[in-house]
């Protein structure tokens, strides 16, 4: 190699290093964020298929941090009738290799369904969200890249943004979500998530997530209004939309909500 190239290879290199490091220091600032120790939200899902009919489906939803390693979270569906005391239970380990545990109580069956880690990557409820999107992600499972600074338009106008590229360190991951990459947009002004592209590992589509409206309440950020939508090339697929109401922070939730009797009983 001759010496101008193997300078120019140096740089690259070099530079790439920094970047690497200062996208991880950015995603342990986003997984440090707080985000309450406890959160509890009344939720209106809306489907919307390729030729723009809709669903909608409300829910009622808790969660609570149990350690500094344990989440636990509970959502209980009230409507419509075809989903009504249809319920969802996950605990949320993070910091050792112990998976997520997942359950779905289906009540037109009276049974309580275990979400095995091979079933993570399909749609939850008919969303376009998955199973593994209503976990936290490892940190240690991706790396990550900072590919620029740029701003996004928000209600309150420009948001200056880092642009961070997350790669699966291996194919467990990507089989467990479902992804093969993602391109993250994280706000400067307080670490949040506010747009995301996953490339999916199925049909070649690709999956856009937006917080279309963050509120602060109690001193913590909370995405009001998200969307996810599936595209195929410039077909769009499919869409929903999650909107929060009524939510509360910090407040003391029974432990009782977070077991499986509880999701069998309903609210």
């Amino acid at each position: 190699m001759n010496k101008f190239l193997t300078i120019v290879m140096g740089v690259f290199l070099a530079t790439s290093v920094v970047a690497g490091n200062q996208a991880r220091d950015i995603m342990e600032k986003v997984d440090a964020r707080d985000d309450g120790s406890s959160v509890i939200s009344t939720m209106q899902m809306t489907l919307i298929d390729k030729k723009g009919k809709q669903r909608i489906r409300q829910m009622r939803t808790f969660s609570t941090d149990i350690d500094a390693n344990t989440e636990h979270k509970t959502i209980f569906f009230l409507s419509p009738s075809d989903v009504k005391n249809t319920a969802f239970l996950t605990y949320d380990y993070s910091g050792d290799d112990k998976d997520d545990d997942q359950w779905m109580y289906l009540p037109a069956l009276k049974k309580t369904k275990r979400i095995p880690a091979s079933d993570k990557d399909a749609a939850f409820m008919g969303s376009d969200f998955s199973y593994a999107d209503m976990t936290d992600k490892e940190l240690d499972d991706y790396t990550f890249k900072l590919v620029k600074e740029t701003a996004i338009t928000r209600k309150e106008g420009k948001v200056p943004v880092w642009v961070i590229e997350s790669t699966p360190v291996s194919q467990d991951v990507i089989d467990e979500t479902g992804y093969t990459k993602s391109t993250l947009y994280i706000r400067k002004d307080n670490y949040v998530l506010t747009r995301a592209k996953f490339y999916l590992k199925k049909g070649s589509r690709v999956k856009y997530m937006d917080v279309r409206k963050l509120e602060k309440i109690d001193g913590i950020w909370v995405a009001m209004q998200t969307t996810m939508t599936t595209k195929q090339g410039k077909s769009t697929l499919h869409k929903t939309i999650l909107t929060n109401s009524d939510v509360e922070i910090n407040k003391e939730i029974s432990s009782d909500i977070f077991t499986v009797r509880m999701i069998e009983k309903g609210l």
